[in-house]
């Protein structure tokens, strides 16, 4: 078996500030925790950037090069940016940090779905008693008649602007068709090399759910469809860290974070990012898994270097 990557995603776009006390809001507290996970063991940070006066999400190009020259300054853990953005954004809002950037790493997803976010809502409701901003229930409620689009047309000018970046696709998989977009893709001659990383989302509602047979099912499809890849899985909700776990048993890579789940345990908020990386690593270790470093997850994935971004 070889090493296993373990990435942290921080803050995200689909957890709202009412969910949780923990969430991580402005630029200075995204790369602490981003620091914090790397401390812990994590080799590699995915980036979203919220707005910081109101933790609404955001795709502010200069947000995000505060947080990564940050982040920078004081580690070398692998960072990849989101181009999911918020959920609303047009296709060139969520790209314009990849062209500018040139990170070495950035989500891509390949597909569309029904992206709903409305459950959510009644999970608040249960909890709190008001919500901190009024923003909060509008973005959730409009996740109701919510297309998170990405036709072919924008896949393939997406693929041409990580190409001329030199930023390898983490690629989002929500959903199997998202694979078969990505064999298309590959056989139209998008600029995608091989071995493509994958990462398998799990438990978005739209998307495929989680459960061990749906995750063998997207392992066996890709490997049908794609041939090698290297690959990850991240899941929304309680079921991250057992999924993650059966994903490090599989040889495979896991992402966990606050921006997926903000559950430690039963009736147990995680209070920062670096807390799930500390249990992921454990599990990981009593599986006799070894985690790799940040330099050893930029030769497994094939990444250009932390000297080659342009922030």
């Amino acid at each position: 078996m070889g090493k296993a990557i373990i990435t942290a995603a921080i803050t995200g776009a689909i957890h709202t500030p009412s969910m949780t006390p923990y969430l991580p809001i402005t630029p200075k507290q995204i790369a602490d925790e981003a620091v914090q996970a790397y401390e812990a063991g994590a080799a590699a940070v995915h980036i979203h950037v919220r707005n910081p006066e109101t933790g609404q999400p955001d795709s502010n190009i200069e947000l995000f090069r505060e947080v990564l020259t940050n982040i920078k300054s004081r580690c070398n853990v692998v960072v990849g940016i989101s181009t999911g953005g918020g959920l609303g954004m047009s296709v060139a809002e969520r790209v314009a940090p990849v062209s500018v950037l040139k990170p070495e790493l950035a989500s891509f997803n390949a597909g569309s779905i029904n992206f709903c976010l409305l459950p959510e809502l009644t999970t608040i409701a249960k909890r709190v008693k008001s919500l901190k901003y009024p923003w909060e229930e509008k973005y959730l409620r409009m996740t109701e008649d919510f297309v998170f689009t990405n036709t072919f047309k924008t896949l393939m000018e997406t693929c041409q602007a990580f190409a001329e970046s030199g930023t390898m696709p983490e690629v989002e998989v929500f959903d199997v068709g998202f694979l078969y977009n990505l064999g298309y893709l590959f056989r139209q001659g998008a600029p995608l090399k091989k071995p493509i990383f994958l990462e398998f989302v799990l438990g978005i509602l739209g998307g495929i759910q989680p459960s061990i047979s749906n995750l063998l099912f997207l392992y066996n499809t890709a490997r049908e469809v794609i041939g090698d890849f290297n690959w990850s899985v991240c899941v929304a909700g309680r079921a991250e860290l057992p999924l993650c776990t059966v994903a490090l048993a599989m040889d495979g890579n896991a992402r966990v974070g606050l921006e997926d789940n903000i559950w430690l345990g039963k009736g147990v908020m995680a209070k920062s990012n670096a807390e799930l990386v500390e249990r992921i690593i454990s599990i990981a270790r009593a599986l006799s898994i070894d985690t790799a470093t940040p330099d050893e997850a930029r030769q497994i994935l094939g990444l250009k270097g932390i000297d080659k971004v342009n922030y």
